[in-house]
């Protein structure tokens, strides 16, 4: 596979009234042609913000100290608004957490995707209409010509999440974001919107990065995984290597408090502390030091460096 995305040593803070929050430090990943990756860790840990500065849709409040983010061989950080825009959407899409947020609830969802075609394909106007309920019997909407007149909250949840997909689709991206996709549905629709993002993937050859706090189901779906916390990545590995042999003490812990994992519910383990305040000036260098049961003065002091192993990369001082 031919490498797609390449992000190298990001940093961004964001610049608030009660301080500078330090978001992101020294993200480096990749992602090949096709792949699918997972982003998992914590709700805080910055999976949302690091896709966001992909695509250049971040806070005003938010700046980008450090790194770079390449795409298809372009530094998307030297683009301007008007060029990134052109990639926005086009070869870089996004389904947002909340499609009924993400959704414009006072036009028909038709027109929503015909909005994506106008912007990013040279569709004449006439096939626009068609176009867009192709999009929805594509995302297995029934009776895709009626549902195309349909207002958001005329559809069900499941249904929103698969016009959110259709208008991601629309202009056939070369990389999909999918933040949380599967949240507030029940299991089956869940299943149902995994498999139809596999599907479009396998169809395309398109790269994704399913970012998720859910473990077996990045487990399920991605061929890697990236475990992020407090705006670290700490462990990157194949999914089947990182579960068989986690490395970084939070990707164990992360872990051991899935249900999946325990016998019982009086196995479950909780992961004890919290994130740290990224707003103080005295952070640990290793973000995780104060939750860790095998930090050391060094992990609070000196930043643990990214320690390659095959295909797998952990940043601690004493990785197992």
């Amino acid at each position: 596979m031919s490498e797609l995305l390449r992000i190298e040593g990001l940093s961004l803070e964001f610049r608030t009234r009660s301080g500078t929050v330090s978001a992101l430090q020294g993200i480096t990943l990749s992602l090949d042609k096709g792949e699918t990756l997972g982003l998992v860790g914590e709700s805080g840990s910055g999976k949302s913000v690091l896709s966001y500065a992909i695509l250049g849709i971040q806070d005003p409040a938010a700046r980008i100290t450090a790194g770079s983010i390449r795409f298809a061989g372009i530094d998307l950080l030297s683009l301007g608004e008007r060029q990134m825009a052109d990639i926005r959407g086009r070869e870089i899409a996004m389904i947002f957490q909340n499609p009924r947020v993400a959704l414009n609830p006072i036009r028909r969802v038709g027109g929503q995707i015909g909005d994506v075609l106008v912007r990013h394909t040279t569709t004449l106007a006439r096939e626009r209409e068609a176009r867009a309920v192709a999009m929805l019997q594509a995302v297995r909407i029934p009776d895709p010509q009626r549902r195309a007149r349909a207002y958001p909250f005329e559809m069900s949840g499941g249904q929103c999440q698969r016009v959110m997909i259709a208008m991601a689709l629309a202009s056939n991206p070369s990389l999909l974001i999918a933040d949380e996709p599967t949240t507030g549905l029940d299991v089956t629709t869940q299943a149902a919107i995994m498999q139809l993002l596999r599907d479009a993937a396998s169809d395309r050859q398109m790269a994704t990065v399913l970012i998720t706090h859910d473990l077996a189901l990045a487990s399920e779906n991605c061929d890697r995984i990236a475990v992020m916390h407090a705006g670290h990545i700490v462990e990157v590995a194949p999914t089947r290597r990182l579960f068989a042999a986690p490395r970084h003490p939070y990707t164990r812990a992360l872990i051991r408090s899935v249900p999946a994992s325990a016998g019982s519910l009086a196995d479950l383990q909780a992961i004890p502390g919290s994130l740290p305040d990224l707003r103080s000036t005295e952070i640990p260098a290793c973000r995780f030091a104060h939750r860790c049961p095998q930090a050391t003065p060094l992990c609070h002091t000196t930043p643990p460096p990214p320690v390659a192993e095959g295909e797998s990369v952990v940043a601690c001082h004493f990785p197992t």
